[in-house]
């Protein structure tokens, strides 16, 4: 039997705000395998923004327990946590978070800086994915020089050059036009249905969360429903 990708068991996130207990998470369990297609939905609130940074290792539940590829994560220290981020795990944003004086390419090539990787191997690796998301030519121009979905295709190109196991996208059409969104989210269907690698979207609209092969809504800090689709 494969072990599952994702296994988050009964995870609970509280913050203490001053004399008050807020629970953003409530006693959440889910199960996602590799290679699916999810999007988060839910109302400001609702716990899937906490949810989403519980799996990509940027917070730590209060209770209960994650496992990513069938390790627990939730007694890590910081240290383990960003590599994990920087060796299994990509994110794209709503808005690119590209560094305006790197070109396209050296952008790219961040992760692989990280990770200590030699110039010539990332130069080739990053090449490669650009060529691989249609921006062919675009590697010198700087995010001034893009369009909006260019930019979001070198945002999803570095979040796959480390050869992450999964990609967590928060709104990632939210600052482009309906035609360039359907062009990002026709991109990551080729790549999940390509590459196998799973990704998990938060978005706000059903149209976007359509594009997926399953659809998990929160509210008030609880999956309420989890319907898996046929595309």
């Amino acid at each position: 039997m494969n072990t599952p990708l994702i296994e988050a068991k009964n995870i609970s996130k509280v913050y203490r705000i001053g004399e008050i207990d807020l629970t953003a998470l409530n006693a959440v369990s889910a199960t996602i395998e590799k290679g699916e297609f999810v999007a988060v939905m839910g109302p400001s609130g609702s716990g899937k923004s906490t949810f989403m940074n519980i799996l990509g290792c940027l917070d730590k539940p209060t209770s209960g327990e994650y496992l990513l590829e069938g390790a627990g994560v939730g007694k890590l220290g910081r240290d383990e946590l960003a590599g994990i981020r920087n060796r299994k795990i990509g994110f794209v944003f709503q808005g690119f978070y590209l560094l305006s004086r790197m070109s396209a390419v050296e952008n790219v090539e961040l992760p692989m800086l990280y990770d200590g990787i030699p110039l010539r191997e990332r130069r080739e690796k990053a090449l490669e994915i650009l060529k691989s998301v249609g921006l062919d030519g675009r590697e010198k121009h700087h995010p001034n020089q893009l369009s909006g979905g260019q930019q979001q295709r070198v945002a999803i190109a570095r979040a796959l050059v480390n050869n992450a196991s999964l990609v967590l996208a928060d709104e990632p059409t939210g600052n482009l036009d309906t035609k360039t969104g359907a062009e990002i989210m026709d991109l990551f269907v080729r790549l999940n249905a390509e590459s196998g690698i799973t990704i998990i979207f938060v978005t706000h609209e059903a149209d976007v969360a359509a594009y997926s092969r399953r659809i998990m809504r929160f509210l008030d800090g609880k999956i309420i429903s989890d319907e898996k689709r046929n595309t």
